[in-house]
């Protein structure tokens, strides 16, 4: 009779190239990744330093982005959405920082709505009323398209001619 084993599921199970450094890329991470200042309400995303294992989120959420509900000491509590089957749970889990930086997922809109403030300061110092909402870009314009009659070619069928051999 050959060996009993069962398959392991353990807690970095799979997590072989997730959780390990690239070639020169190994060692401790430095002193800036720990001078950032997180504050409750940022984006966060949560990528998985291998060189430190204290603090280490579940492999599940490597890669995720969520937002800051607690901030302590040495640790963050992260908030985000996990799909499971056909719902979505808020999850709350805290990291520690050095597995956290500050995501860019919001600068967009935010740069937007400098901008838009902006301009609704502009139309109200001129007493105009301006639309800020975004439109989808629609069709193009309508063209016409001339040309002289001899150059037009009218393509019709060729006749089928079946061959008997």
């Amino acid at each position: 009779m050959g060996k009993l084993h069962t398959i392991s599921r353990g807690y970095r199970h799979g997590t072989r190239n997730a959780f390990s450094k690239k070639w020169r890329c190994k060692g401790e991470p430095g002193v800036s990744r720990l001078l950032v200042n997180f504050k409750r309400g940022d984006f966060v995303d949560i990528v998985v330093d291998p060189s430190i294992q204290k603090g280490m989120p579940h492999s599940f959420f490597n890669g995720k982005t969520g937002i800051v509900f607690n901030v302590n000491r040495n640790a963050l509590g992260v908030e985000m959405t996990k799909i499971v089957g056909n719902r979505q749970l808020k999850k709350r889990i805290h990291v520690r920082a050095e597995h956290c930086k500050k995501s860019r997922c919001n600068e967009a809109f935010l740069q937007r709505v400098k901008v838009n403030d902006q301009k609704k300061r502009d139309a109200k110092m001129l007493g105009k009323s301006l639309k800020l909402k975004r439109e989808p870009e629609g069709p193009k314009e309508m063209k016409i398209v001339k040309a002289k009659p001899e150059d037009v070619v009218v393509l019709a069928p060729v006749p089928f001619v079946e061959n008997y051999f």
